[in-house]
């Protein structure tokens, strides 16, 4: 097996190469080859996704694994770990390029994206009998897998939703109960914010697109805001949408309770470790977060989880359906040892491996979370899950709502660190901006 970590700096020039290979290649055709076909079948090339505390991590945890695939199967596969500020673009490149791996890890919200450039495999009646059978999956995780009527193009493999942590001690200490309300929320922040101590109430991970777009759907849709209208048009830049995102951006301009620090983070592994060490009291994040903080020396007893609290009359949303999933490219010289891959991955004893390692919940149906955690925090995600997450809109468009919109917000949240002011005139121009990069108006 050969492993290699995709550094920032690497992915980019992967992703460079990639582009140029485009455009010698005339978009990519019937002659592309995928990178990891040898013509015997004995090969794969995965790209995984950072799901790990650290790519390194990611390595520690996937080498026994693959290993014992390639044992079981004969199969070499030769593995890739590429940071997620830079597997999407790094995807799109391979899929326009014909040049790509055999086997991918995918955002499951970029999941209709990528199945509607036309580069990944087609998963068939026969493909799902290999895997166990639809319904083996859990519904909401298979949902993500592509478009709704069409052949889905990728095989949901961790499930994850997000949740407010915080810090029991800090709490406890200040006498404070756990939000249940945004205003809550916001209040604790401020009784708990001590910059001469170097503590902040929240810490955020300011300049990570996907998070901004994460943020901004959830706290919209809590404002009554959607991001897409009925006919799949975009609607950035509806009173409630400005209004989720002025709340996230008001925790650093107006309110103070972010350290301004944090526009700097690009990695969301970045603001966990700030949790960890106490130097935040809170932290927005998905479930995968556990292993970051368990790797940052923090444990499930040292935080509690709450769901993302809505504002007072606001809609109860605290999540989407996130998660990860696994694809094929179509131009795979090893189709059958790809499939094999897929369904050695998405076992019920790799899921329990996985997502226990992950922190991550199992997309199998009959299996419960195998991760370390507190009874209440395990309650607490199946209720996140099951009344307080929301799919995000399955349309082409998603991409380039994340990087739009992720991309405007990481703006504002700039701003507001470089002390300026942020007001809604602002906000609402940012988001026209957006939506006009996506051949929108308003």
């Amino acid at each position: 097996m050969k492993t290699r970590i995709l550094t920032p700096g690497a992915s980019l020039v992967l992703a460079a190469t990639l582009v140029t290979a485009l455009a010698a290649c005339g978009g990519g055709g019937d002659e592309a080859e995928g990178s990891g076909g040898d013509g015997g079948g004995g090969t794969l090339t995965y790209w995984a996704s950072n799901q790990g505390a650290s790519l390194d991590n990611d390595m520690e945890i996937l080498t026994p694994e693959i290993e014992k695939f390639e044992e079981q199967t004969g199969i070499q596969v030769d593995v890739e770990v590429v940071p997620w500020s830079d597997l999407t673009n790094n995807t799109l490149a391979a899929a326009v390029s014909g040049q790509g791996p055999d086997v991918i890890n995918i955002g499951n919200t970029n999941a209709v994206t990528f199945q509607s450039t036309g580069a990944f495999h087609e998963f068939t009646d026969e493909d799902f009998e290999q895997l166990g059978g639809k319904d083996r999956f859990v519904d909401s995780a298979l949902g993500t897998a592509g478009a709704e009527g069409q052949p889905p193009t990728s095989i949901p493999l961790y499930s994850q939703v997000y949740a407010l942590y915080y810090n029991k001690q800090m709490f406890a200490d200040a006498g404070l109960e756990p939000p249940a309300t945004w205003e809550d929320l916001v209040s604790s922040a401020q009784a708990l914010t001590d910059p001469d101590a170097g503590r902040y109430g929240i810490v955020i991970p300011g300049g990570t697109v996907n998070v901004s777009m994460h943020m901004a759907f959830i706290l919209s849709e809590q404002d009554g805001g959607s991001a897409f209208d009925d006919d799949g048009k975009p609607t950035f830049t509806s009173d409630g949408m400005v209004a989720g995102v002025k709340r996230y951006v008001d925790l650093l301009s107006e309110y103070h309770v972010v350290n301004p620090s944090v526009a700097q983070f690009t990695e969301g592994p970045q603001a966990a470790g700030e949790f960890a060490r106490g130097n935040a009291a809170m932290y927005m994040a998905q479930t995968a977060s556990m292993n970051v903080l368990r790797e940052n020396g923090m444990t499930p007893d040292q935080y509690g989880i709450v769901p993302i609290p809505a504002p007072q009359g606001g809609d109860q949303i605290g999540s989407f359906v996130a998660g990860t999933n696994i694809s094929i490219f179509e131009n795979t010289d090893n189709l059958d040892a790809a499939l094999q891959f897929v369904e050695f991955m998405t076992s019920d004893e790799e899921q329990e491996i996985l997502n226990e390692a992950y922190t991550s919940l199992p997309v199998v149906e009959g299996l419960q979370p195998t991760f370390e955690a507190e009874p209440e925090q395990l309650e607490t995600w199946a209720t996140i899950v099951a009344d307080y997450a929301k799919p995000l809109p399955l349309v082409p468009e998603i991409q380039a709502f994340q990087a739009n919109v992720g991309e405007a917000v990481v703006s504002l949240i700039a701003q507001a660190a470089s002390g300026g002011a942020v007001s809604e005139d602002d906000v609402r121009a940012a988001l026209e901006e957006a939506q006009q990069k996506m051949g929108a108006t308003s």
